[in-house]
């Protein structure tokens, strides 16, 4: 089982609301995901104009595929997250902290101008380590 610890070298502020570094010793596999977006049962756009709805789908869905891979959202290490609106950085943290705790793994936030399509507001990559 993969030992992860959570680092800040000194010097470097050590936010509250994620982590700087980590570090993965005794790894069997490595999971890496694609970007995950809210979809109905059907493939569309679930949730269209609801991002905390979106927001819980996209965790739900980087919570099921590292199940999918036999590991829990505390193997996952980094995730990097792509919203339309990044006034929406507020409910993000909150849902990431149901999710991912609230001094979870190393992530970035970008915001964009668009995603695949235009109903979708949110979208998270997500690396684990099993």
């Amino acid at each position: 089982m993969a030992n992860l610890e959570k680092l800040c070298a000194p010097g470097i502020f050590d936010p509250p609301g994620y982590t700087q570094c980590l570090k993965v010793t005794g790894a069997q596999s490595i999971i890496f995901l694609a970007g995950q977006v809210a979809y109905d049962k059907d493939g569309k756009p679930a949730h269209p104009g609801d991002f905390k709805g979106q927001a819980r789908a996209v965790f739900s869905a980087v919570k099921a595929q590292v199940e999918a891979a036999g590991g829990t959202l505390a193997n996952v290490v980094k995730i990097t997250s792509y919203l339309t609106d990044v006034s929406q950085r507020p409910a993000f943290r909150e849902i990431r902290d149901e999710f991912l705790g609230k001094k979870g793994p190393a992530s970035t936030m970008i915001g964009v101008a668009a995603l695949a399509h235009p109903d979708y507001m949110i979208e998270i990559e997500a690396i684990a380590i099993i």
